[in-house]
């Protein structure tokens, strides 16, 4: 329970820093995301309900930090986020198997797509809200952008928050010796 309760500032403190991180323009200003790392790491390292409140976690604080209200409308609702990272986060949960036996390899790539899944699924939201979709390759930039980021950043992140659920003997990491 302590490496949750790890993980679920590591998420508030993640969705603070990343809108100081400016975006990057030689990307046509594709943004870092690093919550999605962090919670689709925990969709491999805790069992299900704690994963399920863990995307609860960061996807609420997405839809409030990023809310978008035009005149009377709401583009993405309250909540929205919160199924997609569900879904996106039993993905993950689903391959844990092979993160059991020591296999990270393909979670690594998973955060990327899942991460540029995440970006689709809210453009497409807004675009159907406003009622025109425009896919300009700008807008695919800023979708697979983050992912590409996301894949690049994985293993780090991952062996960090691994080392740290080492640290506080979290009771769902498997131990090494587990790994042959």
């Amino acid at each position: 329970m302590i490496f949750f309760t790890i993980l679920v500032v590591l998420v508030f403190l993640a969705q603070m820093i990343e809108l100081f991180i400016p975006p990057l323009e030689w990307m046509y200003n594709a943004h870092i995301y690093i919550v999605p790392v962090i919670v689709f790491y925990g969709a491999m390292a805790l069992p299900f309900p704690l994963m399920l409140a863990l995307s609860f976690v960061a996807g609420f604080l997405l839809d409030v930090f990023t809310m978008q209200v035009v005149g009377a409308r709401v583009e993405i609702a309250l909540g929205s986020s919160i199924m997609i990272y569900a879904v996106l986060a039993s993905i993950m949960h689903g391959l844990r198997p092979l993160f059991i036996r020591g296999r990270w390899e393909i979670h690594c790539v998973m955060s990327g797509i899942c991460t540029s899944l995440l970006l689709l699924t809210q453009y497409l939201m807004i675009a159907f809200r406003r009622g025109s979709i425009l896919f300009t390759p700008e807008a695919w930039w800023q979708i697979g952008g983050p992912g590409v980021l996301a894949m690049l950043m994985a293993p780090l992140v991952f062996w960090f928050l691994h080392a740290i659920g080492d640290a506080t003997g979290n009771p769902f990491i498997p131990e090494p010796e587990t790994y042959r």
